[in-house]
């Protein structure tokens, strides 16, 4: 089954029902992007992953209570994704604390002996830690507007705010969000090693 023939919003009602295959469907469909901006939110891949499935697991949970935009779960699915990775970065934010309290022993892995990995690894952090800085309903209205590419209108539906008051806080949203990537960005590109040319060795 796949959704050409029964549009979006039929696989959902149909999901409702409890048709299992109905709401794999909507998960193939949707899962990329999901991860997507659970990977922008979080910073690396494996709390990716379990943001991405935690959504997933609540869209089913609350499924009674899914707002449908422009025959879309989506705008619903990711503002979910958004608290449930606020919830795991307060969590993780604890562990850390608990952790660094601890002696550690040195490590290596590759990501530190690649230096570009290094690079990516660390803008994806400042990223993420940008994000973080912003109110949970300013983070909701740059993920559908900026990274989803929704419109203010849509994303006013999904959040319950007039498009002018959308309009109003992404504009300040951006501001925000500018600020605070200049203040975490740490990162600087790795310099490529120079050549060494025919004649030149010792």
């Amino acid at each position: 089954m796949g959704i050409k023939g029964d549009g979006e919003e039929g696989l959902w009602h149909r999901s409702v029902q409890g048709q299992g295959d109905a709401f794999g469907v909507l998960y193939d469909l949707h899962r990329d992007r999901v991860f997507r901006h659970a990977y922008r939110l979080c910073g690396n891949h494996h709390d990716a992953e379990d943001v991405m499935a935690a959504s997933f697991l609540e869209l089913w949970r609350r499924r009674k209570q899914v707002r449908i935009v422009d025959g879309s779960i989506l705008p619903w699915l990711l503002v979910t994704t958004t608290n449930m990775a606020r919830n795991r970065a307060r969590a993780a934010l604890r562990y850390r604390r608990l952790l660094n309290s601890l002696p550690r022993s040195q490590e290596a892995s590759d990501s530190a002996a690649d230096p570009y990995r290094r690079y990516q690894n660390q803008l994806d952090q400042d990223l993420a830690a940008a994000l973080r800085k912003l109110t949970a309903e300013d983070l909701h209205l740059v993920t559908l507007v900026v990274f989803e590419d929704h419109t203010i209108a849509a994303a006013a539906a999904v959040l319950d705010l007039t498009p002018a008051a959308a309009k109003s806080r992404m504009h300040r949203a951006r501001q925000r969000l500018r600020a605070a990537l200049e203040g975490h960005t740490s990162a600087k590109p790795p310099t490529a090693p120079t050549p060494v040319l025919e004649g030149e060795r010792p």
